[in-house]
């Protein structure tokens, strides 16, 4: 997976030659200079490195999606006819590899992951810089938005709540990990009534319906303002 992380060193660039823990003022400057850059370089704040969810459902956690490991299992998600009515990825599994070599290849503006629950893969998610990507054409962007996609994998995981707590929980860790994120965004098709019902009662507000080149969709917008409050 591409990585925006730069391999640069601040503390390399300010230690000085002439002794130890003796820094040159012009390095420390260079070094204040670079900081902001590098926050920047990572892109969604390393989700990766995010701490588990405690949820009434079980211990759940978000991992970086791998190709070679995770792609039979995905494709076979996606070929769920309740699945495909609004990703529209099934066939074979070069469909989803396809997919998701996008996802790979936006330089980090897109992350996508399992959703593990109590250690078990159950959900895929793609976690995307809502402010860098198309959609921010078709609303009032502000930056650092964060956007979220779901599919709950198994269809005993669905109808039954889980979705809600789910997208309640990662909500939270975008807000817990991401601070200068201060909405996180979702765009279901206006069709996928399950979905607006799941957002809605994981503290999403529905903003307005998009039309986006795909889909009309349902803007849902969870604030952080609000977060202990819906």
């Amino acid at each position: 997976m591409p990585s925006t992380e730069t391999t640069v060193d601040p503390v390399r660039l300010t230690a000085s030659t002439t002794g130890p823990g003796l820094y040159r003022p012009t390095e420390l400057r260079l070094t204040a200079a670079l900081l902001p850059l590098l926050a920047e370089a990572d892109l969604l704040d390393s989700p990766a490195d995010w701490d588990a969810a405690t949820t009434p459902a079980g211990a759940f956690r978000l991992e970086p999606v791998r190709p070679g490991r995770d792609l039979e299992l995905l494709a076979g998600w996606m070929n769920d006819p309740e699945v495909d009515a609004y990703w529209e990825l099934a066939g074979p599994t070069a469909v989803t590899g396809t997919h998701l070599r996008a996802q790979l290849d936006t330089d980090g503006q897109s992350i996508p992951c399992l959703g593990l629950l109590d250690g078990t893969p159950m959900s895929y998610w793609e976690i995307y810089r809502a402010d860098l990507d198309p959609l921010a054409r078709h609303y009032p962007a502000r930056p650092h938005d964060t956007g979220i996609h779901l599919l709950i994998g198994d269809r005993t995981d669905r109808g039954r709540g889980l979705g809600a707590t789910l997208l309640r929980a990662v909500a939270d860790l975008v807000f817990d990990h991401r601070p200068r994120c201060t909405r996180v965004i979702a765009e279901p098709d206006i069709r996928n009534t399950p979905s607006v019902s799941a957002l809605l009662t994981a503290g999403f507000r529905y903003s307005a319906e998009i039309d986006l080149p795909e889909k009309r969709a349902a803007l849902m917008i969870r604030e952080r303002s609000l977060r202990n409050l819906l």
